[in-house]
């Protein structure tokens, strides 16, 4: 950091940062919807941060394809990071684009602090959150995303990992700004969601964006179209249209 002080963002018109009672409301309702998910973080940084690297432009059976043939083929993470490319670029064929991820993979691993010659990132549990951020959005190919899966599915920390559901889905309902990147939502979802709420609001926001809140979305089986703005702007032009 070098202390300079940077310029608030400003805000877009038309827009309010909703309170977080109005998140609140909108959690309560996602949980009678979907239930409450529990986060068991499983403390293991590299390989959560591996698997996300690996999960970039595929599905999820395919990363964990890729992932598993990885460690059967490499089962230490300095054999992965000395192996010939090669070898990694077979073991997460799976996966797809295998000739960008494992050299990517292998700097990544390069990179990292080292505990008797092997990678380590366990520090992360404890370090300053702005620390931990800004390292590991240093490394190739690791954004705001990536950065805070490892932080809420390792540890537990507080984190909403901004994927395209949480993006789409959040941005109907106003949590952020319309047309915000993804960087800006991660923090606006930041400053308006309760830490212990963090888990459970972006998995069911995912849920709903697969299941209801889809890019073609299915308004009317969804429990929270009340509470959208974007909705009540749709039925608004289509009341005006029908006029």
């Amino acid at each position: 950091m070098d202390g300079a002080t940077k310029a608030a963002p400003r805000k877009p018109r038309g827009w309010t940062r909703p309170r977080r009672a109005r998140v609140r409301a909108i959690r309560d309702r996602l949980r009678e919807l979907y239930g409450r998910p529990v986060n068991t973080p499983h403390g293991h940084p590299i390989a959560e941060l591996v698997r996300t690297v690996l999960s970039q432009n595929t599905n999820d059976r395919n990363r964990d394809v890729a992932y598993e043939r990885l460690r059967r083929a490499l089962p230490t993470w300095e054999d992965v990071r000395d192996a010939p490319v090669s070898v990694v670029e077979e073991a997460i064929r799976p996966g797809g684009l295998s000739q960008t991820k494992a050299p990517r993979i292998q700097e990544i691993l390069r990179l990292l602090p080292t505990t008797n010659g092997e990678p380590d990132l366990d520090w992360t549990e404890h370090a300053d959150r702005d620390e931990v951020m800004d390292f590991l959005t240093s490394l190739p190919g690791v954004g705001r995303k990536t950065a805070a899966c490892v932080m809420i599915f390792t540890w537990g920390r507080p984190e909403i990992p901004v994927d395209v559901h949480v993006h789409r889905v959040g941005g109907r309902l106003g949590l952020f700004p319309p047309k915000a990147s993804f960087e800006v939502a991660h923090d606006e979802m930041l400053a308006v969601t309760d830490p212990e709420d963090a888990y459970e609001l972006h998995m069911n926001l995912i849920t709903h964006g697969r299941r209801v809140c889809r890019p073609r979305p299915r308004c009317q089986e969804c429990g929270l179209r009340r509470m959208c703005p974007w909705y009540r702007s749709v039925a608004a032009r289509a009341d005006a249209s029908a006029v």
